[in-house]
């Protein structure tokens, strides 16, 4: 039976898991597995300002927010989500630095048994540390080996695990006799609340222009639809109007009728010439452009009469 002190501190734990949902809007739900009490302390210490970690059994915890469901009920998501080992993170800070500042948290630890491996892990061949005596150890494995200078000489290298796959007493304890540390342990974000909805930390990755070019794409393709087959909607109702409007005025432009918008291009049509002073500046530049090669030409001719003339030293010859 629980004693009153167990009892007392149960209440405890209750009144501030409550707190923390009033004074906070948002939270992380993280997976605890493999984190140990040293590291959960350097954890809460990093956070120390900006996040509240709260850990307690899932029994309790989802009592807690039962009762709180009566006043709050979109809470409901957050008690279905409480299985397993994990705890809550409690914030009022931006959630993206958050669920970094989480992730930052991880520390090198050696493969456990009953873990699944969160890599592949490839053993490479070559002389290792291990004594003559582990080569029934490493046969067992179905490793190759041989006896090098007084150590053990892995053949050929070596798949140990793949990612997803569960590891075996057997596994685990060959790559900590290796000295290898190929995993990372710290609390994991699953699930993210924000005031009243609860999705997952992958959506945290999104930015704002993949949602405009979403959503503009998105308006693009009702608009043509809608066009298509002639079902006004709001996205469509813009471009209705412009090829109405585009229309009447090829309609202007053909025919006597006429309204203000379509004046200039009918006055346009009927003497293009009139618009021919809209472009002074072209016409200079043509000007100026066909004086220069002529100021060439003439410049080429003056030097060809030159040349024509006698030299210097054509009068010598006579004397």
């Amino acid at each position: 039976m629980a004693t009153k002190k167990t009892k007392e501190r149960k209440y405890v734990l209750a009144d501030e898991l409550k707190e923390h949902f009033d004074n906070y809007g948002k939270l992380f739900i993280v997976d605890c597995d493999n984190v140990g009490s040293d590291q959960m302390h350097n954890i809460r210490k990093s956070m120390r300002g900006k996040g509240v970690i709260f850990c307690g059994k899932n029994t309790q915890i989802r009592r807690v927010i039962r009762e709180l469901e009566e006043t709050r009920p979109e809470l409901e998501k957050i008690r279905n989500a409480m299985k397993l080992n994990v705890a809550l993170v409690f914030t009022n800070s931006d959630l993206c630095e958050m669920r970094d500042l989480i992730l930052h948290n991880k520390k090198p630890s050696m493969a456990k048994a009953g873990a699944l491996a969160q890599c592949d892990v490839t053993i490479e061949k070559g002389i290792t540390s291990l004594e003559p005596s582990m080569t029934q150890f490493l046969q067992a494995l179905n490793i190759g080996s041989k006896i090098t200078k007084g150590s053990i000489e892995i053949i050929n290298d070596v798949e140990l695990l793949k990612e997803g796959q569960k590891i075996d007493a057997s596994q685990a304890a060959l790559l900590q006799k290796l000295d290898i540390t190929p995993f990372e342990y710290g609390l994991m974000p699953k699930f993210v609340y924000d005031n009243g909805s609860l999705f997952e930390p992958a959506v945290l990755d999104i930015q704002d222009s993949q949602i405009l070019a979403n959503f503009q794409s998105c308006l693009k393709q009702t608009a043509c639809i809608s066009i298509e087959l002639n079902m006004p909607t709001v996205a469509s109702v813009p471009y209705s109007i412009l090829l109405a409007f585009s229309n009447l005025l090829a309609v202007a432009a053909d025919t006597e009728f006429t309204f203000k918008e379509a004046e200039e291009i009918k006055a346009y049509l009927s003497d293009p010439s009139a618009f021919a002073s809209s472009v002074p500046a072209a016409s200079g530049t043509t000007t100026s452009g066909s004086a220069a090669p002529a100021a060439q030409k003439e410049e080429s001719e003056e030097e060809e009469e030159i040349t024509a003339g006698p030299g210097l030293f054509d009068a010598g010859d006579d004397y």
